[in-house]
């Protein structure tokens, strides 16, 4: 009836935001406020697959239990969620209210798992039959907020903790568990030597009772630190006449009566440019995986006749110059998990897009990259299918604009075959992005957190790679750019020219044909759908123009049917801002702006289908119809309600032309109305209403009537989306399941102009960071109209 075609989504920007299964081979990451659930071994292709909502507030730690049902997470929302795995999802059956500030980290060892808090707090719970009990809390050190933990279990039923945080100091702890009990709690040892806060740690059991703790800080080092018991420890140091030597201080405590443990400084880790945000050790040998924020995941291990610690792989992008976090820059990766299938070690990171890296470990210690899924990192704020619904464009407060569309490739054997991926990136850009809309097949115009507009043409090597695996045919190749470069300290991409004809007419273009060459060439050398470094450096769109005159920043813009006027508006809180400018596609200048109305802040613009009016929906809780004049291409205030709604007017949209004059209207007052022109009295009258129980935030019409009704969907601010038919009322035809619908506020609907075989796709776009695709049988939707 109603699928889930596709979910993208970008992962939190979290040093523990991310975790992996090996019992279900899930990697389970925190993407706004819900937990999205991903099989990264089995087939990329299938993406996240469900998005697990709770939470209502970011999630930042996510943390399976190892060889169990459950995985534990957390958010700034103060709680921490128990879920158990259920039919390849997973169930919430606890929530924990203990604390009262966000949780910054977690550490889980089976039965037990330890709660850092943003108020400097810790707490250790017991995992007893699946419940959750709080067994101790603690505060490390007064004004210290724990960012890391790590727990590790000791013979004799004696546990180990390290707390890590605002601090350049470790903090040890050691208990004893016992059925569920601790006793014996006690702050062990205090190691000194980082100079920066502690963001990741991780412990390493070589062999019975031979311990390594790995400690990464904010002063770009590592640290290792050996922990021995008993029989193991070195007592050289307790001889008084030998030399005192910082290289040989050990911590010494008894963590129980049977028990004594050692800890000395082992070794210095240097070579990472910016801080370290993760810190990993491989299950079956001695290395250590450590992810940064210099854009690098390296590999390190002890050389084999030295004993020094080297950096076996490096795997990420080359930092650039200057950009580090200390000035301002927040790129990098920020999780790191060891996957293992096959004899294969396989490395997932997430980054600053949102994004995911995938590399697999291949012959002769090289690792290869493989496709792995992408996402908005911030809320999404519109879609718009192409003419001819063969893709569709996204925008996102993470600054871009991303190009979606389905693999056609008609190999049956190719598992990526009906999977929807992200082909191209076309804007990258220093805004917020707000809404786009498509001008034609091969060009559209975007408005952002900035007073101007901006419109893209699709280059040759994107739109060689959509023939590739889209199927989307190329018209005039011959016109197009082969590629896009974006100067450094600008936000305009360029179009770069055929090399032969620009250095022809601009003998110092050849730097730029450099960049041209490569991205053309990397792009139309694909084999499969662009990785995400690819996606960011290769296959951006040329801007053609910009488009001035709002005063304050673009909110919402539409284009007219025959694609020569663009209408938009900008946020405005009077009369004077609140105004409609209008442009001609054909030359891009200006025409004469619409009549002052709207008071505040004009919400959606849509035109009709026959290119005659153009609704205008506000803040203000009026409506507006502006008749063009097709000679002119002037608009006039037609019509207007000044008392439309009680609330905000957030969204509206056209009835299908066989439909009649028709619109409808969707508000804040949880209602949604229509509205039809009746000839008796000029004007455009209330012509059906449905309440709802909340907010409706956005709307969608099919082009297409069925069985001579409107077909509608609405999106909800709660996230849910439901489908309506309209004839001579509202009649609600079936509500899309909650496990398939977003956590938050759906910012835009859009029907796609084209069926797709047997079935309608849907896509929508959230403040919970996520664009997704549905598709619905066109059969269910023709049976119901009826």
């Amino acid at each position: 009836m109603v699928l889930s075609e596709g979910v993208f989504i970008g992962c939190n920007r979290q040093t523990q935001v991310s975790d992996y299964s090996s019992k279900w081979k899930v990697a389970a990451f925190g993407a706004g406020k819900t937990i999205a659930l991903w099989k990264p071994l089995e087939s990329a292709a299938r993406g996240v697959y469900v998005t697990l909502k709770g939470h209502k507030a970011e999630v930042t730690c996510v943390r399976f239990v190892k060889d169990s049902d459950l995985m534990i997470t957390a958010s700034e929302d103060f709680q921490i969620k128990i879920w158990e795995h259920s039919n390849d999802t997973f169930e919430n059956i606890q929530t924990l209210n203990h604390h009262k500030h966000t949780i910054t980290a977690i550490a889980v060892l089976h039965d037990i798992f330890a709660v850092g808090c943003a108020d400097g707090s810790v707490s250790i719970w017991s995992l007893a039959s699946g419940k959750a009990q709080l067994a101790h809390s603690f505060e490390p050190k007064t004004n210290t907020f724990p960012l890391c933990l790590a727990l590790k279990s000791m013979q004799d039923n004696s546990m180990l903790l390290a707390v890590g945080g605002t601090n350049p100091n470790v903090f040890i702890y050691s208990f004893e568990w016992r059925a569920q009990e601790m006793s014996n709690f006690q702050q062990a040892a205090v190691l000194e030597g980082h100079e920066d806060w502690i963001k990741a740690m991780d412990f390493y059991e070589e062999s019975k009772g031979n311990i390594l703790l790995a400690t990464g800080s904010q002063d770009r080092y590592i640290r290792l630190w050996r922990i021995r018991t008993n029989e193991l420890i070195d007592n050289s140091d307790e001889d008084d006449s030998k030399l005192k030597l910082l290289s040989n201080k050990q911590s010494k405590f008894m963590a129980n009566a049977n028990l004594k443990v050692a800890i000395n400084f082992e070794a210095l880790i240097v070579g990472h440019d910016d801080w370290i945000s993760c810190l990993q050790w491989h299950k079956d040998r001695l290395q250590l995986m450590a992810s940064t924020a210099d854009t690098a995941v390296m590999i390190w291990e002890p050389d084999e006749d030295s004993g020094v610690w080297i950096c076996a792989s490096r795997l990420g992008e080359l930092s650039s110059k200057g950009a580090s976090t200390a000035t301002g820059s927040a790129g990098g990766f920020w999780s790191c998990n060891w996957l293992f299938h096959e004899g294969r070690d396989y490395i997932l990171t997430n980054g600053k897009t949102g994004s995911w890296r995938m590399w697999g470990s291949g012959e002769m210690g090289i690792w290869h990259q493989h496709l792995a899924i992408t996402g908005p990192a911030k809320a999404a704020t519109d879609a718009a299918w192409s003419p001819d619904g063969t893709y569709l464009l996204v925008t996102s407060l993470d600054q871009t604009t991303r190009l979606l569309s389905k693999y056609r490739r008609t190999d049956d054997r190719d598992e990526k075959a009906g999977s929807w991926f992200e082909f191209a990136r076309p804007q990258i850009h220093g805004y917020d992005m707000m809404c786009v809309e498509p001008l034609s097949k091969t060009r559209f115009i975007s408005g952002g957190d900035e007073k101007i507009l901006r419109s893209f043409d699709e280059p040759k090597g994107v739109a060689q790679i959509l023939e590739k695996f889209a199927g989307i045919h190329i018209e005039h190749p011959d016109v197009m750019p082969d590629s896009a470069a974006l100067p450094a300290l600008g936000l305009s991409s360029k179009a770069v020219a055929d090399t032969e004809d620009e250095e022809e007419e601009d003998p110092d273009a050849r730097e730029t044909n450099e960049t041209k060459n490569i991205s053309f060439d990397v792009v139309s050398s694909l084999t499969t759908p662009p990785i995400e470094d690819q996606l960011q450096r290769h296959t951006l769109w040329p801007e053609i123009e910009k488009l001035y005159g709002h005063g304050y920043e673009i909110s919402c813009l539409d284009i007219s049917a025959d694609s020569n006027v663009v209408a938009s508006a900008c946020k405005s809180n009077n009369t004077q801002h609140a105004v409609i400018r209008f442009f001609d596609t054909r030359t891009w200048l200006q025409l004469k702006p619409a009549e002052q109305l709207h008071a505040l802040t004009i919400t959606r613009l849509k035109f009709s289908n026959d290119n005659t009016s153009l609704l205008s929906v506000s803040r203000d809780r009026q409506w507006a119809i502006w008749r063009r004049d097709l000679t002119s291409n002037e608009f006039h205030l037609a019509y207007k309600n000044e008392r439309a709604h009680t609330r905000i007017i957030w969204d509206g949209d056209w009835a299908p032309l066989e439909y009649g004059q028709l619109f409808v209207t969707a508000s804040r007052d949880k209602s949604v109305k229509a509205w039809r022109f009746s000839s008796s009295v000029s004007d455009y009258v209330e012509d059906g209403l449905f309440k709802l129980g909340e907010p409706v935030t956005a709307l969608s019409i099919y082009p297409e009537l069925f069985n001579g009704k409107i077909l509608l969907a609405l999106g909800l601010e709660s996230g849910a989306i439901e489908i309506f038919i309209y004839g001579e009322q509202f009649c609600r035809i079936t509500r899309l399941d909650d496990k398939i619908t977003p956590a938050d506020r759906i910012n835009r609907l859009r029907w796609s102009p084209v069926h797709d075989g047997c079935k309608l796709n849907l896509a929508s776009v959230s403040a919970d960071h996520s664009a997704r695709i549905y598709s619905i049988d066109l059969s269910f939707v023709e049976e119901l109209s009826r």
